[in-house]
Formats: C-alpha cells, structure tokens, sequence
C-alpha cells in the first residue's frame, strides 16, 4: 500500500493497473462513518469489502479514521483493491487522525489539499487530485462539507473558485455535501458550473430518503450512468450509502 500522508509530495505512482483501452472509469463516494456500521460494528474490512464489490478505480471517502489505536481503515482497503491512498486529515485526535481520503488505481499527477473550514465548526477540507487515466487526464476535488447552510455557502464558493485552474481537465467533483434540500443555495451555484446531474437518495442506509453523497462532471456529457450501490453489505457497513459514477472513456468521444 502507498498512502500520501499530508506532508508528502504526491509522485508519479508507476505499477498500477494501466488505463489506456478502457471505455469506461467507474468513481464512487462513499461515507464510510469510521467504518463503524448500523449494527454498531466497527469493521475496516467491510467496508472494503463493498468497495471491491463495487471495482472503482477512483474512490473518494469521507469520514475515515486511522491512526495508532489500529482501527486504520486505509491499509485494508488499499491493499485489498491494490490502489494508492491520498490522505486530507481534517481532525487531529491524541490517538487518531480523521478526516477524508481518495483512493486510486491510476497514477497520480498532482495533490493539493485544500483547507474549507469556517470556525467556529469543525474543520473541513477537500482533496484536489489529477489522475492519469491513459488517453487523458482527469481532475478529482473530492470533500466533505459543513452541517449549517452558511457554512455550506462558503465552502462552495471555496471550491468555485479552485475550479478556475486546471479548468481546461475534465472535472469531477464528488463527496458528501450535506446538502438536504436538492435546490439549496450552493446546489443551485453547482449546477450553474456543472449542469445538473441526478441527485439518488444514499442517506441513511437502511432506508435512503436524503441525497447528501453527491457527483458533478465537466463536460456534463461525460457522464453515462449514475446509481447507488445498495448490496445487502452496503446497507449494514456505514449509515450511508456509496454514489458510484461511470464516466465516457474519453472527452472526445462523449455524448
């Protein structure tokens, strides 16, 4: 397993499963609740399990907790989907680190991490990463944002901004929003970057009623399919459920 800590510079990874004559890349979001599931359970190696059901090769999480206490979620994914993990530590705790992380099986361009918070509520961020995908390259911003709506605002108009450089890579921006109401302030902002994408309910697992985990592409024309992974594993391994995107293979061969 390679994991990027937030002091390391983001290499070129070589090894990884090569891209090139794919038609398609499969990305998925996914709230992983520390890998703490609905029965309670805290189990690193189920929620890997759903990620290797659903084969993506790009993979935002949010909530994901490691550190010394040995609860360390990323080495079980990582190694059971043979893919490199970028790290956005977003809370440091006396035994633990929390916060997002990307994982990928494609090799990495570039990191930036970028710090959303708005005090007095708890920090946020989001993970700017380019990815080699073989014909072509693609950008990630993958985030988690804040719980109150003014919160929300600014940590939208945050990401808007970022969106100006690189602007001329295809873009995917993806995490849980925590936006419950689908025509909120900065949804509206998204689609007018983005165009609209469909918002499936993946919130709570047990019985999906709200769209939090959220997909934007750019060109909009890239995106072919959009759902929700609702295995009987994804329903118990986290409160809620992975969005898992299928994008063209190339921009220039979108419709």
């Amino acid at each position: 397993m390679t994991c990027l800590s937030d002091q390391e510079a983001a290499p070129v990874t070589t090894g990884r499963k090569e891209a090139a004559g794919l038609r398609s890349i499969v990305l998925a979001t996914y709230n992983v609740h520390g890998a703490i599931g609905r029965d309670g359970v805290f189990s690193p190696e189920r929620v890997a399990a759903v990620l290797a059901e659903i084969g993506a090769g790009v993979v935002a999480l949010q909530e994901v907790q490691t550190g010394r206490t040995g609860r360390h979620l990323l080495r079980h994914v990582c190694e059971l989907l043979d893919a490199e993990a970028i790290t956005g530590v977003t809370l440091l705790r006396k035994d633990s680190e929390f916060g997002n992380a990307v994982l990928t099986r494609y090799p990495v361009l570039a990191v930036e991490r970028m710090d959303l918070s708005v005090p007095p509520h708890e920090p946020r961020g989001a993970l700017d990463v380019v990815v080699d995908c073989g014909a072509w390259q693609l950008r990630v911003l993958a985030t988690h944002l804040g719980l109150w709506p003014y919160e929300r605002r600014r940590q939208v108009s945050r990401l808007l901004r970022a969106l100006d450089v690189h602007a001329d890579l295809p873009t995917v921006l993806m995490g849980d929003v925590n936006e419950w109401f689908l025509w909120g302030r900065p949804v509206r902002w998204l689609y007018a970057q983005f165009e609209r994408t469909p918002a499936p309910a993946t919130f709570p697992a047990r019985r999906p009623l709200f769209a939090l985990d959220r997909f934007w592409v750019r060109p909009r024309q890239l995106l072919r399919k959009l759902d929700v992974h609702a295995s009987p594993l994804a329903h118990v391994a986290s409160d809620h459920l992975p969005l898992v995107a299928t994008l063209g293979a190339s921009p220039c061969s979108a419709t």
